[in-house]
């Protein structure tokens, strides 16, 4: 995987330094075990640049819906689907039985916090049904916060159920406080600002990959809030579907060998890149940021501050995980 560091910012003082990491990746297709291997030596390849916190694409481990646009995924009671189903979720990702662990214990090892795109399959929800989830694992190998993609995106939703806002949450990291949010939930106004009001100075937004996608949201979300945003996608080439891929003529029918570009990419809290949009290749993409310039530019504008009028306008947030059953024994 290609190194590509940012040149370092002048006159930045260690302390309100951060060195931060995007590992634009491909899965290996529906493939939970070797996915998870591709993150793990990613989070060593980010430790080793000295990042302190390293991010991964929406719903990377294990791989985005693909095949639905592509196999008439809106035909309903259809075998070839529920096939597809089928596999994607015996492929989903269950925190709760250590699947994460090995990414954990190098988080731990490293001293290095992990933003990471899964496809959960969730016993608190009965586990046959799949919840687009961007967990975050501190340095001490903790995970923190699981967060469940509020609302799935067109097709997304003949695969993914809705999550809640149990992970609208931040994280203390240095000198910043971090926060992320799902692909198109990003557009969402609310969700933004229940990060600010939190006082997000970092924000992480997670892709399946797409330059459409990264090229412009996230100079808008830096410029509203005035924090450096990272864009994380992921990336999709013919070559990662594996060969015994059911329907994988139907796939890759178009005969296009780039499915996702990636477009992966971090913009300062003033709207520029700090790196332009990398394309079509895995990459880790590595950037000291600095806080100073989160303070200075909050002068002008500060969403949950000075600019706020709760007088007039207030948010209000439900962060119970929410559950179809409450047993009392």
């Amino acid at each position: 995987m290609k190194n590509l560091r940012t040149p370092q910012p002048e006159n930045v003082s260690a302390r309100d330094s951060l060195t931060v990491g995007i590992a634009q990746v491909a899965p290996i297709w529906l493939n939970r075990h070797a996915t998870l291997g591709k993150v793990e030596i990613a989070v060593e390849q980010a430790a080793s640049e000295g990042c302190q916190l390293v991010t991964f694409g929406e719903a990377l481990v294990s791989g985005y819906p693909f095949w639905i646009e592509r196999t008439d995924g809106a035909r309903f009671n259809d075998q070839r689907q529920k096939h597809h189903y089928s596999r994607y979720l015996d492929q989903g990702v269950v925190i709760e039985r250590g699947d994460l662990e090995g990414v954990a214990k190098l988080a731990r090892k490293h001293k290095i916090s992990v933003y990471l795109g899964i496809m959960e399959r969730a016993p608190d929800r009965g586990s046959h049904s799949l919840y687009c989830s961007l967990v975050y694992i501190d340095a001490n190998g903790s995970v923190q916060s699981v967060h469940r993609k509020l609302h799935p995106t067109y097709e997304e939703r003949l695969a993914w159920a809705q999550g809640d806002g149990h992970g609208l949450v931040v994280h203390d990291l240095g000198p910043f406080r971090v926060g992320g949010l799902n692909c198109y939930e990003n557009w969402l106004p609310l969700a933004r600002s229940a990060l600010y009001a939190q006082g997000e100075s970092l924000h992480v937004s997670v892709w399946p990959g797409g330059l459409h996608n990264t090229q412009d949201l996230p100079v808008f979300i830096a410029k509203e809030s005035r924090s450096y945003v990272i864009a994380c996608s992921g990336l999709m080439r013919a070559q990662d579907f594996p060969k015994d891929t059911p329907d994988l003529d139907l796939i890759l029918a178009d005969g296009d060998n780039i499915i996702s570009n990636g477009g992966s990419t971090i913009v300062a809290p003033d709207g520029t890149f700090l790196i332009d949009p990398v394309l079509n290749e895995e990459a880790l993409i590595v950037a000291t940021i600095d806080a100073a310039i989160v303070r200075g530019e909050r002068q002008n504008l500060d969403q949950a501050g000075h600019y706020a009028r709760p007088d007039v306008l207030r948010l209000t947030v439900d962060r119970r995980r929410q559950r179809q059953v409450d047993f009392s024994d």
